[in-house]
């Protein structure tokens, strides 16, 4: 029989299966404090368990983590991984250091369905979802790698902004969304765990009553017209049922805003009358915007604006009143585009014949 995989389990779970095996509530807290707070992944060594109690859970369950396919360091220090799945599949998992800021990408799915046109994921197709274990794991492990006696806690912050749309996941991403706040486990803060979604409306609305995450949409256009063509989900889930969520997103919470990432392609969606469409549909909405310079990859059909068109942009929404950033390239010389990587060692496995 086929052992349960403890990374599976959010605190919830975990206690309704111990609780079905005879076991005190307690110790649920116990178990998930030694998987997630001290990172071990060897069951003999949780010495608060009796020694009975341990040798049930062996013979029962396991910490299984994922395996290491590529582990990727930039100049800048960020540190891109591709873990391999049991299943052969491979995700990307990216983690940026800033200071005393550290921030994990993580991956919600094998490949994507939504099909963004300027998205490397999007290109590769849909495998599948992945499991909590899988999503968390990333976590988990990543955690493990980054340890260090000079930094106890690095990964400050975690987006999930990798492979795949989370919310088409809902489940399993609420999970580990769950895990990561829980104080036994990660405990971070809930303005530090951001979903980002290309925008669809009944899971947002699902999420916002689930966990309390902060929000990013990828939005990348300010019209239906367009948005159409370059985010296709914008035809079942237009920008008027969009913006709608998300101007009372926050309403309990005023002093959030929602995170609008909008992805800088030249000739395409950078013009002055651009901005202006931005600003008309953002009035109303508690928002700030992230401009993302385009990653290209191979057989992108989009290239990146340049600076000067993208700091003018920038000054247009500002000039509005709306917090403007632009994102600062990280990892470009490990794939920093996400999908890159594991896009390139699906090349070269297909062409090894494996």
């Amino acid at each position: 029989m086929e052992k349960i995989n403890l990374l599976n389990f959010n605190h919830d779970d975990l206690l309704a299966l111990l609780l079905a095996w005879g076991q005190p509530r307690y110790r649920a807290t116990q178990i998930f404090q030694w998987i997630h707070q001290k990172g071990l992944d060897n069951i003999n060594e949780m010495t608060n368990l009796s020694k009975d109690f341990r040798q049930l859970l062996q013979e029962k369950a396991e910490i299984r983590a994922l395996d290491i396919a590529l582990d990727k360091v930039s100049v800048d220090g960020t540190r891109k991984w591709l873990f391999r799945l049991a299943d052969g599949n491979c995700i990307e998992t990216v983690f940026i250091p800033e200071g005393e800021r550290g921030t994990l990408c993580v991956s919600s799915q094998v490949g994507c369905a939504v099909n963004c046109t300027f998205c490397s994921t999007g290109k590769q197709g849909f495998s599948r979802d992945l499991t909590v274990a899988e999503i968390i794991g990333q976590v988990w492990l990543a955690s493990r790698l980054l340890a260090s006696p000079e930094k106890e806690k690095p990964i400050t912050n975690v987006v999930m902004m990798g492979m795949g749309e989370p919310l088409l996941n809902f489940e399993n991403v609420v999970k580990s969304l769950e895990i990561m706040l829980d104080d036994n486990a990660y405990g971070l803060s809930k303005r530090r765990v951001t979903l980002s979604t290309s925008g669809f409306v009944p899971q947002m609305l699902a999420l916002k009553k689930r966990v309390p995450v902060a929000l990013a949409v990828s939005l990348h256009a300010p019209n239906d017209e367009l948005r159409n063509k370059i985010v296709p989900v914008n035809r079942k889930y237009p920008l008027s049922e969009l913006m709608a969520v998300c101007r009372d997103y926050f309403a309990n919470e005023p002093r959030r805003t929602v995170m609008m990432e909008y992805v800088m392609l030249a000739g395409v969606n950078d013009s002055e009358k651009h901005a202006r469409e931005l600003i008309k549909i953002l009035k109303d909405v508690p928002a700030k915007i992230n401009l993302i310079p385009f990653n290209s990859f191979p057989s992108a059909p989009y290239q990146c604006s340049s600076m000067e068109v993208i700091k003018a942009f920038q000054e247009r929404l500002m000039a509005a009143g709306f917090i403007t950033t632009i994102r600062r390239t990280r990892g470009d010389d490990v794939d920093g585009a996400c999908g890159q990587l594991v896009g390139q060692v699906n090349k070269r496995t297909k062409n090894s014949g494996v």
